[in-house]
């Protein structure tokens, strides 16, 4: 027997995710105030037709009415799930019996007494397909029916039903049950089969049935079908259903998050050689869209039910939420829906893909509201580089005289004095550490790890490094893996002057052991501005560069000095507070 037959509710308390519908009811049936028609709508397989069910039951029950049947008197044994039935309750198939002869049928026979029961009971299903000649028949019966009588109309477009009926009838409206809902009554019809689940089927299986009991209990059952040993793999499951890998996702989303062209169109290639269909993979990156989105704005959204992924699937998605803005991830989600649209009946849906993902990487290329968005997010990310708290040497005071220095960027450039060469930063007054000879960098091998690979490790590349030096740590917050080229790993950063600062070798150093500790490779190191392709090197001297990076330089010597006022602050912690302060004023200028 399919499992949505085996496990069919008998009582109210048995049915699930409606509560709003079944304890009124329950209430009604104990205090005796039944009505004569009752309207139950909702989307298809959330219960409807076995609450109509139940409430016979409930009405005929020899102990009745009453919401809680005794299960074995006559009626309850005759209506009860997948009983023989009852003679005085009648379910009618509207799609198949909806015309006037067959409402005017039903009428003649609706006068005569009950054989056996309290009630004579009418269930129409799919009621809106009853025409409305068919309605008018009815009507009268409806609106004064003998004291017998009771109709129970199961619809899922209730707005179809005759204005005039709909007015004569309880109306009471099912929903679809939320994921948790769905996922515990998964769990326990599991364990009463006896079957081990992978944890990462049930998301699987909870969106293929879309939030219906009946749907879901479908897809369930043909997996349990499928099963070796009584076991249902993710492998398995995702071959079945059609879902997209969720790893492909995660590169799929990591690339954008990096501007990596070759990496996201090289999901899409994996996507196609996996047999999935494009369609259905823009839905799946679609719906990760909305989870990152939620996320972002709900951090507590998988305990409250809203997203529902395993633990380690969560945790790499709270990473993506923080490395994307908000203003990005709803373009990202505007464009994929709107490419959805597009590759309805189309004959060539990877190519429509291959442009929807050509659409995510460019908002350049769009005049839209949400690409300006996207690209203003862009820049503020630029020109904000947060510090966690946690990091910060000591509180930081109010950057009176950086805000000073700043300010006079802003002066006309004809009034500047010329840059003076920069001064060599002065030695810190402790005694250095003695230099340890590097050994000779030993080369990946070729297609062992790729830029997709450390970006998925990078936050806790990242930790390794905080472990080393937090100033290092902080430069990085606005660096992305652009690429590994042999035995040196490519960074991008926005800001040139800190691009050439992770260039030089103390903080390239910091970075190569971090990388050592994490990932087990011995790369060189190599920061470029932005997304340009460089095959050198930042050089250690640019071109005419604004008087912020003098103020810079003065900022990195005088950190290095020992200062009076604080003769035990170690220069790192001197420069990491140093930097705070510059940062910060740069954002309450704007520059």
């Amino acid at each position: 027997m399919a499992l949505y037959r085996k496990y069919r509710p008998a009582t109210f308390a048995d049915v699930v995710g409606q509560e709003h519908v079944t304890e009124p009811l329950s209430t009604a049936l104990s205090a005796g105030r039944i009505n004569h028609a009752y309207l139950f709508s909702g989307p298809r397989g959330c219960g409807k037709t076995s609450s109509a069910r139940i409430l016979a039951r409930s009405l005929n029950c020899v102990d009745g009415p009453t919401p809680t049947p005794c299960g074995v008197c006559d009626s309850c044994v005759a209506l009860a799930p997948n009983g023989p039935g009852s003679v005085d309750v009648v379910e009618l198939d509207a799609a198949s019996h909806g015309g006037v002869d067959d409402t005017r049928e039903l009428r003649d026979r609706a006068f005569y007494a009950p054989a056996q029961s309290r009630y004579r009971i009418f269930i129409i299903d799919e009621a809106h397909m009853v025409t409305t000649a068919g309605f008018n028949a009815l009507l009268k019966i409806v609106e004064e029916p003998p004291e017998h009588l009771i109709f129970v109309f199961a619809t899922t477009e209730p707005e179809k039903v005759l204005p005039t009926i709909r007015s004569r009838t309880h109306h009471y409206p099912f929903r679809l049950l939320a994921p948790r809902t769905m996922r515990s009554l998964l769990e326990r019809i599991c364990t009463q089969e006896g079957v081990e689940v992978d944890d990462a089927v049930y998301p699987l299986v909870i969106r293929a049935g879309g939030g219906s009991p009946r749907d879901t209990l479908s897809v369930l059952d043909q997996l349990l079908a499928g099963a070796e040993g009584n076991r249902v793999t993710y492998p398995r499951a995702l071959a079945l259903l059609g879902a997209t890998d969720l790893a492909l996702l995660d590169d799929a989303v990591e690339a954008l998050a990096a501007g990596d062209a070759a990496a996201l169109f090289g999901a899409v290639e994996a996507v196609i050689d996996a047999g999935h269909d494009p369609r259905r993979f823009a839905t799946d990156l679609l719906e990760r869209f909305r989870d990152l989105i939620v996320l972002q704005a709900v951090p507590d959204a998988a305990a409250r039910g809203v997203v529902d992924a395993p633990e380690d699937v969560l945790e790499r998605m709270r990473e993506q939420a923080s490395r994307l803005g908000t203003a990005t991830l709803t373009r990202y989600a505007e464009v994929v829906h709107a490419g959805l649209g597009e590759m309805r009946g189309a004959t060539a849906p990877r190519l429509l893909l291959e442009v929807v993902c050509a659409r995510l990487l460019l908002p350049s290329a769009s005049d839209t509201e949400s690409a300006l968005l996207q690209r203003i997010e862009r820049i503020e990310t630029r020109m904000d580089m947060s510090i966690p708290a946690g990091d910060a040497a000591a509180p930081v005071g109010p950057p009176k005289q950086f805000i000073r220095k700043t300010k006079a960027v802003s002066a006309p450039e004809a009034v500047m004095p010329a840059k003076p060469e920069p001064a060599p930063e002065p030695a810190p007054e402790t005694p250095p550490e003695p230099k340890v000879v590097e050994p000779e960098p030993v080369q990946a091998a070729p297609g062992e790890l790729n830029a997709a690979s450390v970006r998925s490790m990078w936050t806790t590349v990242r930790d390794k490094v905080r472990q080393r030096s937090r100033t290092t740590e902080v430069m990085l917050a606005g660096a992305t893996v652009r690429a590994v080229e042999g035995d040196t790993l490519v960074l991008s950063h926005e800001s040139a002057p800190l691009a050439r600062r992770l260039s030089e070798q103390r903080n390239s150093d910091v970075i190569r052991e971090a990388l050592k500790d994490a990932l087990g490779v011995d790369w060189k190191i190599r920061c470029e501005v932005g997304g340009a392709a460089s095959p050198d090197p930042a050089p250690i001297v640019d071109p005419p560069a604004p008087q912020c990076d003098e103020d810079e330089e003065a900022m990195m010597a005088e950190a290095s000095k020992d200062n009076s006022d604080t003769p035990r602050r170690d220069p790192e912690e001197a420069a990491l507070e140093l930097l705070q302060n510059e940062l910060g004023a740069r954002r309450i200028d704007g520059s």
